[in-house]
């Protein structure tokens, strides 16, 4: 069984590996009181990861022993995610007679039925999670299975790097342990509050009620097709793009005729992901929305998604209520900020007890 739920075992490293950038975030403390020590972004070439796939394993090692080095601190171990469109879960309910290796072999036994892949192509993990209610004798288990390629490709990344693997997280339970630092005080019981993930090519609704992503939705869309654009009508190659827009360094020519017009362009995909979540069957509005990834720093962005959607937009900042390390650039850090949502998630399971 593979480390997905594994147990607290000192400081790791969040890496998150992304379709077009490797981002790495290192804290240090506890879930209350973190310090964020370092972090890097490092992109990388655009077939190395193809659909939430690691395709190109030695590019991905270099690219995190590249964000090792501009970090600057010595590193030692890592915990990284699948994406959840890669997972299968399940919550099974199983006799507390059960123990150890025996419920172990249960749990494999309960899982054959619902997965649809040979047991031995899949990286299976569970945890209890307490006596079912109002049956004494029954214990509730979450169980989590992945394609083995899926978990293997990672690691095989992260060790290529020079790190030790600890655990494979699953990317929605990284933004969930995130999302208490974006929501704040004025968030109150039962509202319901969206992050819209802009990447490369993806954009992600996620709708969280009390702490919990009750929605998800992945559509094609993201970044790419600004980036792509200014490569194609400017000549400029794809990481210098990327690293222009996300630090606010295009010439005002490329700014006012391909960035200012995107800006309604994201506003619109999301307010699209938004219609699909009512239509789900919500019964009630969305009270706020953040938005991240590296379309999220253009300058503007969160007014012109406001007017779109009607409701309060701020772009995600998951370091406001930390201490930084005094060697940060603060004002870069806030640029970058947005991109480090699950990396910042992934770091803060070795709070996790």
């Amino acid at each position: 069984m593979f480390s997905l739920l594994g147990k607290k075992s000192g400081a790791w490293v969040g890496v998150d590996i992304g379709s077009s950038s490797v981002k790495l975030v290192a804290l240090s403390g506890n879930g209350s009181e973190c310090t964020l020590n370092a972090y890097a972004v490092v992109a990388l070439p655009a077939a190395a990861v193809v659909d939430g796939n690691v395709q190109q394993v030695t590019e991905v090692s270099g690219a995190i022993e590249k964000a090792l080095r501009k970090t600057g601190i010595k590193l030692t171990s890592a915990v990284t995610a699948v994406p959840s469109s890669a997972v299968i879960t399940k919550k099974l309910h199983i006799s507390n007679a059960f123990t150890d290796l025996e419920l172990e072999d249960q749990v494999r036994v309960e899982a054959d039925q619902f997965i649809p892949y040979p047991l031995d192509e899949v990286s299976l993990d569970f945890e209890v999670l307490g006596p079912v209610q109002g049956v004494a004798n029954l214990n509730e288990i979450l169980v989590v299975a992945c394609r083995r390629g899926d978990v293997d490709q990672r690691e095989e990344a992260i060790s290529g790097a020079g790190l030790k693997c600890e655990i494979i997280d699953v990317d929605t339970y990284a933004m969930e342990r995130v999302y208490p630092l974006l929501a704040g005080p004025d968030v109150k019981p039962g509202d319901l509050v969206a992050i819209a993930d802009i990447g490369a090519s993806t954009l992600t609704l996620n709708v969280f009620q009390d702490g919990g992503i009750i929605y998800s939705r992945e559509q094609a869309f993201g970044g790419n097709d600004l980036i792509n654009a200014i490569h194609q009508q400017y000549g400029m190659s794809v990481d210098e793009a990327e690293q222009a827009l996300r630090h606010n360094e295009l010439s005002e020519d490329i700014r006012s005729m391909l960035v200012m017009p995107f800006r309604q362009t994201i506003a619109q995909q999301v307010s699209r992901s938004m219609q699909f979540f009512y239509s789900s069957g919500a019964q009630q509005q969305l009270s706020r929305l953040f938005i991240s990834g590296g379309t999220a720093s253009i300058e503007g962005i969160s007014e012109v998604m406001e007017a779109e959607v009607g409701i309060p937009v701020q772009v995600a900042n998951p370091f406001t209520t930390m201490k930084i390390s005094s060697k940060l650039n603060q004002q870069r850090l806030a640029v970058d900020a947005p991109l480090l949502l699950k990396a910042c998630g992934l770091a803060m399971r070795s709070f996790d007890q």
